[in-house]
Protein backbone atom coordinates (compact mmCIF):
# COMPACT_ATOMS: atom_id res chain seq x y z
CA UNK A 1 0.00 0.00 0.00
CA UNK A 2 1.38 3.39 -0.98
CA UNK A 3 1.66 5.99 1.75
CA UNK A 4 -0.44 9.12 1.39
CA UNK A 5 1.40 11.76 -0.67
CA UNK A 6 2.91 14.61 1.32
CA UNK A 7 2.48 18.29 0.57
CA UNK A 8 5.99 18.19 -0.87
CA UNK A 9 4.87 15.45 -3.31
CA UNK A 10 1.92 17.61 -4.39
CA UNK A 11 4.20 20.62 -4.86
CA UNK A 12 6.72 18.58 -6.87
CA UNK A 13 3.98 17.20 -9.13
CA UNK A 14 2.48 20.65 -9.60
CA UNK A 15 5.83 22.18 -10.54
CA UNK A 16 6.82 19.37 -12.92
CA UNK A 17 6.30 20.62 -16.50
CA UNK A 18 5.79 17.02 -17.69
CA UNK A 19 2.45 16.97 -15.82
CA UNK A 20 1.15 20.03 -17.70
CA UNK A 21 0.19 19.39 -21.33
CA UNK A 22 0.07 22.52 -23.50
CA UNK A 23 0.76 24.44 -20.30
CA UNK A 24 -2.81 24.16 -19.04
CA UNK A 25 -4.01 20.53 -18.89
CA UNK A 26 -2.89 18.67 -15.78
CA UNK A 27 -2.32 14.93 -16.28
CA UNK A 28 -0.68 12.90 -13.51
CA UNK A 29 -1.65 9.28 -12.78
CA UNK A 30 0.21 9.32 -9.45
CA UNK A 31 -1.92 12.22 -8.18
CA UNK A 32 -5.28 10.79 -7.12
CA UNK A 33 -6.92 14.20 -6.59
CA UNK A 34 -9.75 15.04 -8.98
CA UNK A 35 -9.27 18.79 -8.79
CA UNK A 36 -5.86 20.44 -8.55
CA UNK A 37 -4.76 24.09 -8.44
CA UNK A 38 -4.19 25.62 -11.84
CA UNK A 39 -0.69 26.44 -13.03
CA UNK A 40 -1.25 29.91 -11.60
CA UNK A 41 -2.60 28.85 -8.21
CA UNK A 42 -4.50 32.10 -7.64
CA UNK A 43 -6.57 31.39 -10.79
CA UNK A 44 -8.60 28.55 -9.26
CA UNK A 45 -8.71 24.83 -9.97
CA UNK A 46 -8.60 22.47 -12.93
CA UNK A 47 -9.28 18.76 -13.27
CA UNK A 48 -6.68 16.04 -13.27
CA UNK A 49 -7.24 14.48 -16.70
CA UNK A 50 -5.59 11.26 -15.51
CA UNK A 51 -8.37 10.73 -12.95
CA UNK A 52 -11.26 8.76 -14.49
CA UNK A 53 -13.81 10.01 -11.94
CA UNK A 54 -12.95 13.62 -12.73
CA UNK A 55 -13.43 13.02 -16.45
CA UNK A 56 -16.79 11.28 -15.90
CA UNK A 57 -18.04 14.08 -13.63
CA UNK A 58 -16.96 16.70 -16.16
CA UNK A 59 -18.64 14.90 -19.06
CA UNK A 60 -21.83 14.42 -17.02
CA UNK A 61 -21.83 18.12 -16.08
CA UNK A 62 -21.33 19.19 -19.70
CA UNK A 63 -24.12 16.85 -20.85
CA UNK A 64 -26.42 18.26 -18.14
CA UNK A 65 -25.64 21.83 -19.19
CA UNK A 66 -26.22 20.92 -22.84
CA UNK A 67 -29.62 19.41 -22.07
CA UNK A 68 -30.60 22.48 -20.07
CA UNK A 69 -29.80 24.73 -23.00
CA UNK A 70 -31.87 22.56 -25.36
CA UNK A 71 -35.06 22.80 -23.28
CA UNK A 72 -37.60 25.14 -24.83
Amino acid sequence: MNPKPTQQDYNNWHNDPNNWHFGMFYYNKEDKRMFVPKKLKWAGFTINFANTKAILITVAFLFFMYTLTQLK
